[in-house]
Parts: C-alpha cells; sequence; structure tokens
C-alpha cells in the first residue's frame, strides 16, 4: 500500500478509528515481513510514527491501538526513523499501553493481553534499536516495573506471551545498560526472581540443598516453557557478569549451577530446541566461578560412578556429547564451540574427577599411531583437527582444552596430538623447549599401552605417528654433493629472508620464539657468561 495513503488517513483529524484502523490493518498485512526499507520515504515514516504515538496517547478503542501498535513494531525495525518515538511522551505511551507504568509491589492490572504483547514488542525493538530509547527506559525505571510484573509470574500467574516479552525485554535491558544491569542485581533481588521464575517453569524439587530430583518418566519441556526458560538464562547470563563477593552471592550460584545440571539433564519437544537450551545452560555456567562446579558432580542422592570416587558424571557426559555435535555440525564453531571448550578446561583444570572422567572419553590410551593424530573419527581426531584450524579463537580453545587433559605437560600433550599440531599452542605458551604449563595436577602417571610402548621409537614426533620407511635422498650422494646441496638451500633460505619473504625463528632458552639473530645472540651470550663463571 503507498505509504501517502496511509499517512493521509492516520493525519487527518476527521478520520475515524474504523478507518484508521482499516488502513493500517492493510499496510501491516503487505509490511509484516519488511525488514528493509526505501531510503527515500525515511521522513514519511517518520512522520507516521509521530502520527501512531500521537493517536496512541488518545483514549481509543484497543483493537485501534493494538493496530496502531503492530505497525510501529514493524517500522521500528528502521533505527532511523524512530526520533519521534524514542521521546519521554513516546516512551511513556508505550510503557503505559505495557502496564509498566506501576512500582515496587502494584503493577496495572492487565486487561487486554493482545494489547500489552504488542507494545512490549514495540518496546524491545525500540528499546534494541535506539540509544535515546535505552536512556529513557533507565531514567523511568522500566526495570522495576517489568520486575514487579515478574513477580506475578509465581503468584497469580501470567499468560505465555506477556511473561516471554516482559522477560525479553529485560534481557534486552540487563545487555545494553551497565547501570540498570547493577541495579537489577542489587536492589531490585532480580537474581533470586529469576531462579524463582527457573524453578517454576522447570518444576523444579529440591532433594538437597542443592541438588534437584531427576524425575526419569517426566514429558519432555513444552516449547512454551522452554522460550520462556531460555530468556530467563539469557538475563541470568548478562546479571552473572560479575562477581558476586557475599555469602548470599555464592548461594545463588550455587542454586543456578544445580539448576543449570537439571537443565543439561532434560530434553525439550524438539531436538534442536534442546541443543539451544542446552546452549544457554552452558554459556551461563561458563560465568560461573570453577569453586562452585562441583555442585555439577555432587548428586550422591541418584547414585554415581564409583570408578570416579562415587561421583555422578552424567551432566559431563551430556556436555562431552553437545561439543562432539556442535564440531559435527562444521559450521559457526567460534560461538558454538569456544563456551563449551571454556566451561570443559576450567572444570578439568580446578576439579581431578572432571578432567580424569573427560580424559578417559577423549584421550584414552593409545594404540593407534599408524595414524595421523588428526586423521580419523574419535573425539581426539576432531579436535586434533580443530587445532590448526584458521580462526585463531577455536584453535586457542581447543588446544587448551587438550593441553589441560594432559595436565599441561608437554610430552604428554605431543603424544596424542603430534609437534606440528601442538606448535600454535606451544609458542603462544612459551613452551617450544618442553616442559610443563603453570597448573598444579596430581602426580599419578598416565600408563602407555604395550601397542603404544613397543611403536613408539618409531613415532614421528612432529607428525605423531608411525611413518612408512622412506628412502633416503642422499643415500647415494658423495660428501661434494652433500656439501653442494646444503650450501644451495642456505643460499635459498638467505634469498628469501632478505627478500622479507620470511623470517628464520629460533627458540629462545626460555621456550618462546624469537628470530634467528636474536636467538642466537642470547645463546652465544648465556654460554659465554657460563665459560666465565
Amino acid at each position: 500500500m503507498d505509504l501517502n495513503i496511509v499517512l493521509s488517513k492516520v493525519e487527518s483529524r476527521i478520520s475515524n478509528e474504523e478507518e484508521i484502523e482499516s488502513v493500517l490493518r492493510e499496510y501491516n498485512r503487505e509490511n509484516s515481513r519488511t525488514f528493509s526499507f526505501d531510503l527515500k520515504e525515511e521522513e514519511k515514516r517518520k512522520k507516521l510514527c509521530e502520527e501512531l504515538i500521537r493517536i496512541l496517547g488518545k483514549d481509543v478503542q484497543a483493537s485501534c491501538q493494538t493496530m496502531c501498535l503492530e505497525t510501529l513494531r514493524i517500522l521500528s525495525r528502521d533505527k532511523k526513523v524512530l526520533g519521534p518515538v524514542a521521546t519521554k511522551q513516546g516512551m511513556l505511551v508505550l510503557a503505559q499501553l505495557a502496564a509498566l507504568q506501576g512500582t515496587g509491589e502494584s503493577v496495572p492490572e492487565i486487561l487486554e493481553v493482545g494489547l500489552v504483547v504488542e507494545a512490549l514488542k514495540c518496546l524491545c525493538n525500540v528499546i534494541f534499536n535506539s540509544v535515546a530509547a535505552q536512556q529513557l527506559s533507565a531514567e523511568l525505571s522500566f526495570a522495576s516495573g517489568l520486575c514487579a510484573r515478574l513477580r506475578m509470574y509465581t503468584g497469580q500467574g501470567l499468560s505465555h506471551e506477556v511473561a516471554l516479552f516482559s522477560l525479553r525485554l529485560l534481557f534486552l535491558l540487563s545487555a545494553l545498560l551497565t547501570d540498570v544491569r547493577s541495579c537489577l542485581r542489587q536492589e531490585l533481588k532480580a537474581v533470586d526472581l529469576l531462579i524463582e521464575i527457573l524453578e517454576h517453569i522447570l518444576s523444579i524439587k529440591w532433594v538437597g540443598k542443592y541438588e534437584v530430583a531427576v524425575d526419569l518418566e517426566a514429558p519432555p519441556l513444552p516449547l512454551e516453557d522452554n522460550e520462556r526458560a531460555m530468556e530467563a538464562l539469557k538475563t541470568l547470563f548478562n546479571l552473572t557478569l560479575s562477581d558476586f563477593n557475599d555469602e548470599d552471592g555464592a548461594h545463588q550460584l550455587r542454586l543456578i549451577t544445580a539448576i543449570m545440571r537439571h537443565v543439561l539433564m532434560i530434553k525439550t519437544q524438539t531436538e534442536d530446541k534442546t541443543e539451544e537450551l542446552h546452549s544457554h545452560a552452558i554459556n551461563l555456567l561458563s560465568n560461573i566461578p570453577v569453586l562452585f562446579l562441583d555442585v555439577m558432580i555432587s548428586v550422591q542422592s541418584q547414585g554415581g560412578i564409583e570408578e570416579y570416587s562415587g561421583k555422578n558424571m552424567d551432566v559431563i557426559q551430556v556436555l562431552l556429547d553437545f561439543m562432539v555435535k556442535r564440531i559435527d555440525k562444521g559450521s559457526n564453531f567460534k560461538e558454538g564451540l569456544t563456551p563449551v571448550f571454556s566451561l570443559m578446561t576450567e572444570s578439568s583444570r580446578h576439579h581431578r574427577d572432571i578432567r580424569k572422567y573427560i580424559k578417559a572419553q577423549v584421550l584414552p590410551p593409545l594404540k593407534d599411531v599408524k595414524n595421523r593424530p588428526e586423521v580419523g573419527t574419535t573425539i581426539r581426531n576432531k579436535l586434533v583437527r580443530l587445532m590448526t584450524h584458521v580462526d585463531t579463537g577455536v584453535k586457542q580453545s581447543a588446544a587448551e582444552f587438550l593441553f589441560v587433559l594432559c595436565k599441561e605437560s608437554v610430552d604428554n600433550l605431543l603424544k596424542y596430538t603430534g609437534y606440528g599440531n601442538a606448535a600454535g599452542l606451544l609458542a603462544a605458551r612459551g613452551l617450544l623447549a618442553g616442559g610443563r604449563g603453570g597448573g598444579q595436577y596430581s602426580e599419578d602417571e598416565d600408563s602407555d599401552t604395550e601397542e603404544y610402548k613397543s611403536l613408539k621409537p618409531f613415532i614421528n614426533p612432529i607428525t605423531g605417528h608411525v611413518e612408512e620407511p622412506m628412502p633416503n635422498p642422499i643415500e647415494e650422494m658423495t660428501e661434494e654433493q652433500k656439501e653442494y646441496e646444503a650450501l644451495k638451500l642456505v643460499n635459498m633460505f638467505d634469498q628469501l629472508s632478505r627478500q622479507q619473504i620470511i623470517q628464520p625463528m629460533g627458540v629462545k632458552q626460555d621456550g618462546t620464539i624469537a628470530p634467528l639473530a636474536e636467538a642466537i645472540s642470547q645463546c652465544n651470550m648465556e654460554s659465554c657468561s657460563s665459560d666465565s663463571d
């Protein structure tokens, strides 16, 4: 529909509500999936936003208000036209329609659910796309109104969509405004509120201080419950970005960890939604200090795996399965894998039982050393392939994970990966000359299989596998020919170096790499110092 026709009806003071509603309904139908707009009509759309706010501020029928809000939601996808909306008057109008003007323990009663939901959707778009709207939402205490609204959730109850978009708006405020995030944590006690909401959504029953009862016969989590739970998890992620230093904070973090364990153990109605829910739980757990992660395996009343000190490793297996599934997808590695790598790396670094369990799954005692470490379908093969991934973050995360499983021992790491695959990590950590990282680990030794022991002398340390014997290309050369080829190779390197195509590097005494001249100079200086002693 021509935007001029819409404007003429909306601007006209003689148009009645039915005419305005009719023309907006047609515009909304045609543009419901429009996300890019004609630049030439930018001023017209801005004018339409202004007129819609004017109408919404009047006493008109709820059906007309809802239609105006739907149009405003579509227009708010374009951040360039939000000037008339991102004003104090405009935000107050939307807050009133979203029933957010109350504070404390009282909020306006919701009489028109559809109207409130549409107003909340508009606020989500406007606040996301406008910095001015973000500042006004803080000044007008939207977070306080939302918390008061959500406290009704576990009491008299809210409709699914009102609860969902209230949680989504709270998430946006906590993500975009650090001052609001601090207020949510301290004055508004939003962490406790969100924990209560999750307990309600997930029907959590506590059987211990930090242990949730698991009903193995429970049906999958309904999709609507899953949507609300994910919004709550996203908001909790923002609120746990900073440290919790008091005793109450430690209690909250342990409760969150216990609930996340429960979340990881349940399924939703579709596999994709289950993976999405688990992804949010893993993101949140990556914010939890490692001191509290023992809650994940301290589940005594529901049995345990005896060979791992009676600790229940079910949730650790879920994390491993999640990691493998994300690797097998073969795309979006950085966002999809980095959080789970971080969580399992830090858990393994600080919790011996977790490390031993994960290592048994990922790096079992070596038997097959005839294939390269990166070739194959085992978890180890997949992780070693990621050690040379083009994305630096993914490469470092995978390498660090394997390094921690090897108790930060260079020799152990090279046994499973080969020097070539591990060179990037070792160079970054200053361990090219060997040794150990800075972690503190138990002294128990790894046991090698008989197959590995028998083939160890024949393993190429660079590739990490036994290579087929290759013919010696200089075997039949005379000494003069060997010297000629050696000098030829040196000259080639010298030429490439002078043209700055390559830069020869050397390993310094501290295990870091440096330009070859610098490394040699340091070695000579240390040699002279040693001789003088």
